[in-house]
């Protein structure tokens, strides 16, 4: 997450798009990991507590 801060600031990179590729593969593992806590399965668990609020 980025302050207002950190959007009016130009920040000088180095080796061009390197910040942009960097900003891409953090967004691109975040979507992997938020990927694969989906698609886990609940827990036996949870499930039970749940049955037992409901």
């Amino acid at each position: 997450m980025r302050s207002d801060n950190d959007r009016n600031e130009t920040k000088p990179t180095v080796d061009g798009d390197n910040s942009a590729k960097k900003d891409r593969n953090v967004g691109d593992a975040l979507r992997a990991v938020y990927r694969e806590a989906v698609a886990e399965d609940v827990p036996d668990e949870m499930l039970d507590l749940l049955k037992k609020l409901g």
